[in-house]
């Protein structure tokens, strides 16, 4: 009887080990040809130099192409379709990150599921907002700007570059937790947004740091905080809204996904690689320039995040009314 469990045994293990050759071949042998990251959006932003950053590395580290392709429009939508069109064969990824999910709740007519047609491979990097205000606002501080908000409901303009965009959603979460009430003006773009913030026309956005850090050093706009959890280390001074209205937090984040149904030996090389880039000191270094924070992890702790951040911006995008462009 001993003897027959023990052979069971050995049966079992390796039947198993049988099973996981297939994985680690296909894992080896992948990538055996270029693949394409599309990026949701124009060239030269924030997305597409994360894009191009983990592009580099990934072609360096596995000696195969991986070719960046701006695919803009429908904030984003356009190039998440693509991606769920491809063969799920680890050869079309796309850059995703918080407009994606936003969208599941801003669009109403999406021809896809996001949470179900994208496969999480692994988050990247997330980068905090700056709540900046027009020198003329008598705020110095995110308390004395929600006590003057509140003096004078409306009469505070709040610029975004589109409804439904982070900045707008963002300025919403602001909104819909502090009671202050804002009137948003949506642009068609970050720099007309920027022209008239600096003129006065409106008071109040929730830029990116990118979009804002040059105006904040000139001193042509003042900050008044960061929208992450804590304190940016590139921006140490600011202090973080957070520290004022517990429990708000707005990031950029972005990360990698892929068609459903791609092998899982595929997305755990990537996660892998990936995580390793997350390591270099260099690559951190680069990020932290950018004002963002490496955000290794597992594909399923990605998913646990985009699952929460959907559940999140659908209901301020509920409260704020936002509607599609």
């Amino acid at each position: 009887m001993k003897l027959a469990r023990r052979n069971l045994l050995h049966l079992a293990a390796g039947a198993a080990a049988a099973a996981a050759v297939p994985r680690l071949a296909a894992a080896q042998a992948y990538p055996a040809r270029a693949v394409r990251i599309i990026v949701p959006f124009g060239s030269a932003g924030g997305t597409d130099i994360v894009g191009r950053l983990i592009g580099q590395w990934l072609s360096a580290r596995l000696a195969e192409p991986f070719v960046i392709e701006n695919r803009p429009g429908a904030g984003g939508n356009l190039g998440v379709e693509a991606v769920v069109r491809s063969p799920p064969d680890g050869y079309t990824l796309v850059l995703i990150g918080t407009p994606s999910t936003i969208n599941v709740t801003l669009y109403e007519n999406l021809s896809f599921n996001f949470a179900r047609d994208i496969a999480p491979v692994a988050s990247i990097v997330r980068f905090p907002n700056v709540m900046v205000v027009n020198p003329s606002v008598p705020a110095s501080t995110v308390p004395e700007f929600i006590a003057y908000g509140k003096d004078n409901p409306g009469k505070l303009n709040m610029a975004s570059p589109g409804s439904g965009s982070t900045p707008h959603i963002f300025g919403e979460l602001f909104m819909m937790m502090t009671g202050v009430r804002m009137v948003h003006v949506p642009y068609r773009s970050v720099a007309a947004a920027m022209t008239d913030m600096l003129s006065g026309q409106v008071q109040v956005v929730f830029g990116t740091s990118a979009s804002t850090i040059g105006y904040i050093r000139a001193g042509t706009l003042r900050a008044l905080a960061v929208t992450s959890a804590t304190r940016s280390q590139a921006l140490p001074e600011l202090a973080a809204i957070a520290e004022f209205v517990p429990g708000y937090e707005a990031s950029a984040w972005f990360g990698l996904g892929a068609p459903r149904n791609t092998p899982a030996a595929v997305i755990e090389r990537l996660n892998e690689e990936i995580n390793a880039c997350l390591a270099d000191p260099a690559l951190n270094a680069r990020l932290a320039d950018l004002g963002g924070v490496a955000l290794a992890g597992s594909p399923a702790e990605f998913a646990e995040l985009i699952a929460q951040e959907t559940a999140k911006w659908a209901k301020v995008v509920k409260f704020s009314g936002a509607k599609s462009q």
